[in-house]
C-alpha cells in the first residue's frame, strides 16, 4: 500500500474533509467561520430575513459589510458610473388583509374551511385589491397540464372561465414512475407554479391545488407557512396572465370529502388523470366562495452583488449565487416561535458565497471575473435570480457557468455530493471531474420526484440557456452513510424545512461543507482561467438558447 494511499484512508477513517493531495493548493475555508455566519444570518436579530422587512436592510447591510471586509468589489447596479453593491430588484408585494372568509358546497352541505388548517390560501398576486368569488362551480382538471408537445391536455372540452379548478400536484408519472412525463422525475408540468400560470391562461377563476405529502416532497405545515404570508411576485405588465384570481393548496382530506360529497371517489379519479385522453369534470352541484381583503403594491428589494474583476477577460464572467431571504415572521409553530430563522435554507449558502469570495480575494486574480450573487425572494418564486436573469449586470453570453448554493448541508463530510436534478450539463461533467480528484463520487439527484431542479435559483439562468448547476451535499455521510444521512435529511424536511426550528445548532461541525467548498473553489477558479465555454448536451432544451449566442463568444 502507497504512502499516499495509506494517508487516504486514515483521513477518511478520521472524517477529515481534505484529500492530502489538495492539502498544499486548497484555500482555508474555516468550519468555525461557517458556523459564526450562519448563527449569526440565522439569530432572531435577523427576523428570519424576508424581503421588505427590517430583517432584508439588516441582512444586506451584514453580507455588504461582510464582502467589503474580505477583500470583494462592488459588482451591483452602475451609480453615476460607479458600481454599488446592490441591484435593485422592484416587486410586486402582497397580503391578505383580515381573515379570509373561504367556503365550499357540495351534496346540500356548506363547509368554512379555516386558512392554514384546510386550506392555504395565497395572497392575490394578479393586481387585484380585492378577492370575490361567489359560488363557483367546481371542477377536477387531473394534473392541471396542457403539454401539447405529449399530447396531452387536462384542460380540453369544458369552457372554464369563471370557474375554481381542483388539480393534483406533481405529474401523472410519480405514482407509476412511467409514462410521457419523464417518470418518477419531475417535469416542470408538476411544479406549482406551473399549475397556477396553466390556470390564469385558461382563465380559470381560481386553482386549489390538493396536497400530499409524498408527491409534493414535504408536508402540510411548509404549505402553511410558505402560502400564508406575506406573497411577492416580479413586476409584470400584464399580471392576471400569469395568476388567477385566487391561489390556494387544500388538504387531501378536504378534497376527498368534497369527491365523495359530488358522487365521486377521489381515487378512482386520481387514476383517471394518470391516462391520456383524460377530459375535465365537473363536481356535481359543488361550489366555492372566498371573500378577502389584498394589500398590493409595488417594493424594492436588493440582489447583493460582489465582484472581482478579469485581469485578462474581465468582461467573461463565473457566478457563485445563494438566496439571502427566509420567509421572515409568520405564523406561530407549537412552541410559539415566529421568527423562521432559515438556519440552513439558506444562512448556509450565504456563508459558503463569502467563504469563497475571502479565498478567491486572497489569491491571484483569476484571467475573467468572478461574481458572488446573493438574491434575494428565492423563497417567493425564485424571484430575486429570475430578475437578474431578465435584468443581467453581466452579459449572459459571456457568463461562463453558475455555480448555485442552496440548503448545504452542515455536518460531517459525506463521500458523495449531487445536484438539484440531473442537468445534462458540461458544467456538472467539469463538476464531477474536479470531485473525484477530491475523493467525491457523483450521485444523480435521490428524489429527482421532488423536481429540485427547479426549485433553486440556477433555473432561471438554465432556461435562458446558461449552464447552470445547483449543488448539493451528499446522502452517504462518512460517519453512518447512506442511512443516517437520509435519515437527518427526512428529519430536517418533517420538523424544520420553512418552519421556525430551522435554527442553528451547536453540534454542528461544518466539516463537509469546508471540504465540498474547496472543491467549487478549485472547479470556478478553474473556469475562471480557462478559455472554454462550458454548453448543454446537444438533447437538451436549454442548448438552442446558448447555441444562439455563440458569435457573442468567438
Amino acid at each position: 500500500m502507497s504512502r499516499l494511499l495509506v494517508v487516504s484512508v486514515l483521513t477518511a477513517s478520521l472524517g477529515i474533509a481534505l484529500q492530502p493531495a489538495y492539502a498544499a493548493t486548497s484555500p482555508d475555508i474555516s468550519p468555525k467561520r461557517l458556523s459564526s455566519i450562519v448563527r449569526t444570518l440565522s439569530s432572531d436579530a435577523f427576523e428570519g430575513r424576508g424581503p421588505a422587512t427590517a430583517g432584508e436592510t439588516k441582512s444586506v447591510n451584514y453580507i455588504v459589510s461582510q464582502m467589503k471586509a474580505i477583500g470583494l468589489q462592488p459588482g451591483g447596479a452602475l451609480d453615476h458610473g460607479h458600481r454599488t453593491w446592490t441591484q435593485p430588484v422592484p416587486l410586486l408585494r402582497s397580503e391578505i388583509t383580515g381573515t379570509p372568509q373561504v367556503s365550499l358546497r357540495a351534496g346540500g352541505k356548506s363547509q368554512s374551511l379555516t386558512q392554514g388548517e384546510q386550506i392555504a390560501v395565497r395572497a392575490a398576486l394578479n393586481g387585484d385589491h380585492s378577492v370575490s368569488i361567489a359560488n363557483a362551480p367546481l371542477v377536477f382538471l387531473g394534473y392541471g397540464i396542457n403539454a401539447p408537445e405529449r399530447n396531452w391536455n387536462d384542460f380540453a372540452g369544458m369552457d372554464l372561465k369563471g370557474k375554481v379548478g381542483v388539480v393534483l400536484i406533481n405529474d401523472p408519472d410519480f405514482e407509476s414512475g412511467v409514462g410521457d412525463f419523464g417518470g418518477k422525475a419531475m417535469t416542470y408540468y408538476g411544479r406549482w407554479t406551473y399549475k397556477y400560470e396553466e390556470a390564469a391562461r385558461q382563465g380559470l377563476a381560481g386553482l386549489l391545488i390538493v396536497h400530499e405529502t409524498d408527491p409534493a416532497s414535504y408536508g402540510w405545515a411548509t404549505v402553511k407557512n410558505s402560502n400564508t404570508n406575506t406573497m411577492f411576485d416580479v413586476v409584470r405588465d400584464a399580471p392576471k396572465l400569469s395568476h388567477p384570481a385566487l391561489e390556494a393548496w387544500i388538504q387531501r382530506d378536504v378534497a376527498v370529502d368534497l369527491f365523495k360529497r359530488s358522487g365521486l371517489d377521489f381515487d378512482a379519479m386520481k387514476k383517471r388523470a394518470q391516462t391520456r385522453g383524460f377530459k375535465p369534470v365537473a363536481l356535481r352541484d359543488a361550489t366555492f366562495s372566498a371573500k378577502y381583503g389584498v394589500d398590493s403594491r409595488v417594493i424594492t428589494s436588493r440582489n447583493v452583488v460582489g465582484r472581482l474583476a478579469g485581469k485578462k477577460r474581465p468582461d467573461e464572467t463565473v457566478i457563485y449565487s445563494a438566496h439571502w431571504d427566509h420567509l421572515g415572521v409568520g405564523q406561530p409553530d407549537a412552541k410559539g416561535d415566529r421568527i423562521y430563522n432559515g438556519a440552513v435554507d439558506n444562512a448556509t449558502g450565504i456563508a459558503s458565497l463569502l467563504e469563497l469570495g475571502r479565498a478567491f480575494a486572497k489569491a491571484p486574480r483569476t484571467d475573467r471575473s468572478v461574481v458572488f450573487l446573493a438574491v434575494t425572494a428565492e423563497e417567493k418564486g425564485l424571484l430575486g435570480s429570475e430578475y437578474y436573469a431578465s435584468k443581467p449586470l453581466y452579459p449572459l453570453s459571456k457568463t461562463v457557468g453558475v455555480i448555485n448554493m442552496d440548503a448545504l448541508d452542515p455536518h460531517g463530510p459525506s463521500k458523495n455530493f449531487t445536484t438539484s436534478g440531473s442537468a445534462k450539463v458540461d458544467l456538472l461533467d467539469e463538476l464531477t471531474a474536479k470531485a473525484n480528484t477530491f475523493g467525491l463520487s457523483y450521485s444523480a439527484d435521490p428524489h429527482p420526484e421532488a423536481g429540485h431542479f427547479f426549485r433553486s435559483d440556477h433555473f432561471p439562468f438554465a432556461k435562458r440557456g446558461v449552464p447552470a448547476i445547483s449543488y448539493d451535499s451528499g446522502n452517504d455521510w462518512v460517519q453512518g452513510g447512506v442511512a443516517a444521512a437520509e435519515a437527518e435529511k427526512a428529519k430536517y424536511t418533517a420538523e424544520r424545512y420553512h418552519q421556525p426550528a430551522d435554527q442553528w445548532e451547536a453540534s454542528w461541525t461544518f466539516k463537509g461543507m469546508a471540504r465540498d467548498l474547496q472543491m467549487l473553489y478549485s472547479l470556478g477558479r478553474d473556469l475562471a482561467n480557462s478559455n472554454t465555454w462550458p454548453n448543454w448536451s446537444q438533447d437538451s432544451e436549454f442548448r438552442a438558447a446558448r447555441d444562439a449566442s455563440a458569435t457573442d463568444r468567438r
